[in-house]
């Protein structure tokens, strides 16, 4: 059996707004999360700017892609993130920001803050109290403590618990 290695997450939450962004203007764009259907993937590449390998995450039937798109924009992806329903958790594969949005340069901030916070909204919807877990990269692990209120568990593990993942929730989704 072919084991799959497991590398860290790297997403810099940039800031937590109470949507996205816009970084020149600071105009706060309201924004939706859906999953990301087979006809999105050929504009996310590698070619294209994108860090990952979306379409091997897609064909893994234990996972679901969710896209992060600007309401009434539904067309320009913000960003990805794959999840995983688990017993008692959810865990965050990858997260990752559309390429106009890293960097000096980037259009919209909020976008990776916005992502785990739909993945604890997704734990608190599957009964598990908005318990998310991912594999932080090692030079992150403080970063994720601040900006999230994650716990390092051990090793590179880190858990988004109940009252950390109310707080991103109540950021981002407290008019839904």
């Amino acid at each position: 059996m072919k084991r799959e290695i497991e590398f860290g997450l790297d997403f810099i939450i940039d800031k937590l707004t109470n949507s996205v962004e816009n970084v020149v203007t600071g105009d706060s764009f309201a924004t939706e999360i859906s999953t990301l259907p087979f006809s999105d993937l050929k504009s996310i590449s590698k070619k294209n700017g994108w860090v990952f390998n979306w379409k091997s995450e897609f064909d893994k039937p234990e996972r679901d892609v969710y896209k992060l798109t600007i309401v009434n924009n539904l067309k320009i992806i913000q960003g990805l993130i794959s999840l995983e329903v688990k017993e008692d958790h959810v865990y965050m594969h990858l997260v990752e920001s559309a390429p106009f949005n890293k960097g000096k340069e980037k259009v919209y901030s909020g976008v990776p803050g916005n992502l785990v916070a739909f993945a604890c909204k997704l734990s608190f919807q599957r009964g598990h109290e908005g318990n998310v877990a991912f594999i932080a990269k090692t030079q992150l692990i403080e970063h994720y403590k601040k900006s999230l209120g994650a716990f390092h568990f051990g090793g590179r593990i880190m858990i988004i618990e109940t009252q950390a993942a109310n707080k991103l929730i109540n950021k981002y989704f407290k008019n839904q």
